[in-house]
């Protein structure tokens, strides 16, 4: 498939019509500025009802192949269960589609180099979609660590959690279908770390994590990076709650709600430096999955490069496999 011309919306199509995709993307891609969420694979017309109201003359298809094939498709975005997003995002590939799929991409490191070989081969644009890169928080964070704002960084405390115990059918407790916290959460307070300062673990110096039927429900890890140390806390059953602060000799920054920006709470930074003044930016309202479509656009036209790749998703997921490890491995499912 040729790059879209600027003048045409990109036209998606969603594999699946799951809770995520029916309240946070479907709206984003509709929201999108040169965007058109065309299409839907579903086996069940009363799940496809919310998401023909956001886009009328939305096309239901009865499967994924059908969907796949619908020559007015360009792009893919698959939300299905963690086990599936590999095999899914190589399929849509193949079918001449660009493809976003749902973090994590896969379970394991290894899993993920099928899909950035059929990437590679295709020439198509493959990522996952992992929304907080394109918050302008996170840049400014970026920004901040890098001019040294509050000098050496020493340690990253990052706090992510909520509550499922409620839920027992939901695909989160289901370890087959790849649940747990550190695949669903874990992602971003570990990958955020990464992101932010540049830098990769040497080591899991701690890892504690707590099992119920095959899912790890708490985990309390901690890494040693080159100069600093980080400590994350990632939960199913704990009350929600989420924060991280990178803690500098001279200074710190800590981000409200670094994750759910706009949902969970208003996003903001406080940076605090030598000079002892308590600095904030906010950002009101800013939708970062309608930002996330939207550079994922910029990169199917060649305008820009889509900030995160799959290899960063991979240098991720090689944390997770790293905390999985020192905790002696996970429960066989």
């Amino acid at each position: 498939m040729e790059d879209a011309p600027m003048s045409d919306p990109i036209r998606w199509g969603v594999l699946g019509a799951s809770n995520f995709a029916r309240k946070d993307m479907a709206p984003a891609i509709h929201a999108a500025r040169g965007h058109v969420l065309a299409a839907l694979a579903t086996r069940s017309p009363q799940k496809a009802e919310p998401f023909a109201a956001i886009a009328p003359g939305l096309r239901v298809h009865v499967d994924y192949d059908a969907l796949l094939a619908d020559p007015e498709i360009d792009a893919v975005y698959v939300p299905l269960p963690h086990t599936m997003h590999v095999d899914w995002g190589i399929k849509a590939l193949e079918a001449g589609k660009h493809v976003l799929v749902e973090k994590p991409v896969a379970m394991s490191e290894a899993e993920i180099a099928p899909l950035i070989a059929a990437r590679d081969r295709t020439g198509l644009q493959a990522a996952e979609a992992y929304m907080i890169v394109h918050h302008p928080q996170w840049a400014l964070v970026r920004d901040l660590l890098s001019d040294g704002a509050i000098g050496r960084l020493r340690h990253v405390e990052g706090v992510f959690t909520y509550d499922n115990s409620a839920d027992p059918g939901n695909i989160r407790n289901a370890a087959a279908m790849g649940g747990g916290a550190l695949p669903d959460i874990g992602v971003y307070t570990y990958g955020c770390t990464r992101w932010a300062t540049g830098a990769e673990p040497d080591a899991i110096t701690h890892a504690d994590i707590e099992w119920e039927n095959g899912c790890d429900v708490l985990a309390r890890v901690s890494a040693r990076f080159p100069g600093f140390t980080a400590h994350w806390v990632n939960s199913m059953r704990l009350l929600p709650e989420q924060f991280m602060l990178f803690h500098g000799e001279a200074g710190l920054i800590r981000l409200a709600t670094p994750f759910n920006a706009a949902r969970f709470g208003e996003a903001s930074v406080d940076w605090r430096g030598r000079d002892g003044i308590t600095h904030r930016r906010s950002w009101p309202g800013l939708d970062q999955y309608v930002l996330q479509v939207e550079a994922f656009g910029a990169a199917i036209r060649g305008e820009a490069p889509f900030p995160w790749t799959l290899e960063n998703a991979a240098g991720t997921q090689r944390v997770i496999d790293m905390a999985y490890a020192a905790a002696g491995g996970r429960p066989a499912v």
